[in-house]
């Protein structure tokens, strides 16, 4: 045994990617692993043993008998429920992993329950709390928010989406049939661009810690915060966007067909199933958008920031890095 665990230990580092992460295919790959749906199935126990399993492999401490095929799928089960910076295990709502059974099933309602102003106020109302929680439990944790913060970013989340979807539902009534359809996505977009900064905004205030790049910290940066989460605003849009753009034109097709008439019920069952379709790529690859680790040119940086960098370190540290969230 002590042979077989100096053959994991030797040169193995739990902690660097599988997938070279400067790259868009890498950045997917390790996405498609992190934010398996299946991983949300996994009992408690399982979990809590995975974690223990990577930390004491970051101590050097591989148990014996160990294989790197059981290190690496402990550390899969690991990012996919605990948070990055604290190593606190996220609620499962909030988890990447629960995107697609949970985001399925709120575009479908979204998608077909669009008609009457009750039933967008009420699907609106229920993905902004879900947005909420997801945005809550993959902030940067460095950055501590209050109960009250959460409540207004919720409200005025929760607000712009509905003034949206009810408006542009209002006024696409006399519209062709598609644009109505749309509603929901652009009313979705609008609430992101609101609810993530307002989640975020202690980063925004008081900036977020950066680091050079083997990870020494260096201070904390609002111009960094306001990238990172300008980043997460985009790859959230990007992730709805196909299944709420691309859903509509199909369906508005099948339903032509007259055994989609005379199954109508089932509609609103196929929107559900084909939006998982579309969130079981889209989830990864708008996470992999942009890489995790985000980085900034010494040169963007606040002023006062960049002379103190420069002041202890010289030339020596060209760019600054730092989690961007999820």
């Amino acid at each position: 045994t002590h042979t077989e665990m100096a053959t994991v230990s030797l040169g193995f580092n739990i902690d660097v990617p599988r997938w070279d992460q400067s790259t868009f295919v890498g950045r997917l790959k390790h996405f498609l692993n992190i934010t398996d749906p299946r991983t949300v199935l996994v009992p408690e126990r399982e979990l809590d043993r995975a974690k223990a399993l990577v930390e004491s492999c970051r101590a050097g401490l591989v148990p014996p008998g160990s294989s790197q095929e059981q290190l690496l799928y402990a550390k899969k089960l690991y990012d996919s429920a605990f948070h990055p910076d604290s190593g606190e295990k996220m609620n499962l709502i909030g988890r990447m992993s629960f995107q697609v059974p949970g985001g399925m099933a709120l575009t479908g309602c979204m998608l077909q329950f669009y008609r009457t102003v009750p039933a967008v106020v009420f699907w609106q109302w229920v993905n902004q709390s879900f947005n909420a929680i997801v945005n809550y439990t993959n902030r940067n944790a460095a950055s501590p928010i209050s109960l009250r913060q959460i409540g207004v970013a919720y409200v005025t989340a929760t607000g712009t989406a509905l003034a949206t979807a009810v408006g542009l539902n209002l006024y696409t009534k006399r519209a062709p049939p598609l644009l109505a359809r749309w509603v929901p996505f652009a009313a979705v977009a609008a609430a992101n661009c609101v609810n993530i900064p307002m989640m975020r905004q202690q980063e925004i205030i008081n900036g977020v810690t950066v680091t050079d790049e083997d990870n020494n910290e260096l201070g904390q940066s609002r111009r960094a915060a306001v990238k990172g989460i300008a980043q997460v605003v985009v790859s959230r849009i990007t992730m709805a966007a196909p299944g709420m753009i691309i859903l509509p034109i199909i369906m508005e097709r099948l339903e032509k067909f007259p055994f989609m008439q005379r199954i109508r019920v089932l509609h609103g069952p196929l929107q559900v199933l084909l939006c998982g379709g579309f969130l079981l790529f889209m989830v990864p690859a708008a996470c992999a958008l942009f890489p995790q680790r985000c980085s900034l040119a010494l040169a963007d940086l606040e002023p006062e920031l960049r002379d103190s960098i420069v002041a202890k370190h010289g030339d020596k540290v060209p760019y600054i890095y730092f989690n961007k969230g999820l």
